[in-house]
């Protein structure tokens, strides 16, 4: 009974996304998904000039277009549902566009380029790294609010081991193993227990960049901020209810503090990583880091496919 119980907790709790078949029972062409963008982009229903601000008229003979006379007054603005989004100037179909979204969303550890590439049947490679380059910039435009209650913060590193670099490639100090960090890309980032994650790439872990993160991501009204015992964090006593632990001592909880929920996130990006993407730069970085946030963020998030649509 006790058993039955939790299995039922368990899925109504659970949070189901859109699946391919409600997808293109929503979706079943062009029409259709510019008329939910456009529900999405102006959920108010008044459409509203990219240029202006200032309410705009209905075009008389196109659908999805509008008119702005506050822009021009004689001739008016012309823009469609498209315009001052990753969709304007496209080729390709919006239901396409929208496709490639759905299934970066639904896989938890993210879908390659190549993958949707070959699934959607795209004339070449090139087209398919654009979109979803695209759409990785959009879902890292989504406003974040600072993290309060028990936070956690911890640094990794992404990249291979230097030795199996080239000699060239390999960064650090000469005669250095490449056991460590060197030639790796570090991100550190913040996370609410039960809540939302904030990561950034960063070009160094020294006290600077790690207090000033602290500071951009985290409320000064945080109850315990838990790190390890990184010597960029030592500082953080002074302006935060702070905890440590020792990992190099075996030390992972003390008490309420400890950083495995932050270390579950990375465990999940590096997932992806080596598994999925196999091979990521440290310029385009940042953008997959976007993407992973992005889906840790709105795990919960039954309508994550339109909070998605929103950021574009």
């Amino acid at each position: 009974m006790k058993k039955g119980k939790t299995a039922a907790k368990t899925a109504h709790y659970r949070i189901h996304q859109m699946s391919a078949a409600q997808f293109d029972e929503q979706f079943p062409n062009e029409d259709a998904c510019k008329a939910y963008l456009t529900r999405n982009r102006w959920p108010d229903g008044v459409v509203r000039c990219p240029r202006c601000g200032f309410e705009a008229q209905e075009h008389g003979t196109k659908p999805f277009h509008w008119q702005c006379y506050n822009c021009a007054p004689v001739t008016s603005y012309r823009f469609s549902v498209l315009v001052d989004t990753i969709f304007e100037n496209t080729n390709k179909p919006l239901r396409d566009w929208f496709r490639v979204m759905h299934l970066m969303l639904t896989s938890k550890k993210g879908m390659s380029a190549l993958q949707i590439f070959r699934y959607m049947g795209f004339g070449s490679y090139k087209t398919a790294w654009g979109m979803c380059a695209k759409i990785r910039v959009a879902l890292g435009n989504v406003e974040f609010k600072q993290l309060v209650g028990y936070v956690e913060v911890d640094e990794t590193y992404v990249g291979g081991k230097a030795k199996n670099k080239h000699r060239n490639k390999r960064g650090g100090p000469p005669g250095a193993s490449g056991q460590g960090t060197f030639g790796k890309t570090p991100v550190v980032g913040a996370i609410s227990r039960k809540g939302n994650v904030i990561a950034r790439v960063v070009e160094h872990t020294d006290v600077r960049t790690l207090n000033a993160f602290v500071r951009e991501a985290v409320s000064n009204k945080v109850s315990l901020i838990s790190t390890d015992e990184h010597g960029g964090y030592k500082y953080l006593s002074k302006d935060f209810p702070h905890g440590m632990v020792h990992h190099t001592s075996g030390e992972y909880v003390h008490g309420a503090v400890h950083t495995n929920t932050i270390e579950g996130f990375w465990s999940i990006v590096k997932r992806g990583i080596i598994g999925t993407f196999h091979k990521v730069s440290k310029k385009y970085l940042p953008l997959y880091v976007n993407e992973f946030e992005f889906r840790y963020n709105n795990r919960e998030n039954p309508d994550i496919f339109g909070a998605a649509i929103r950021a574009c």
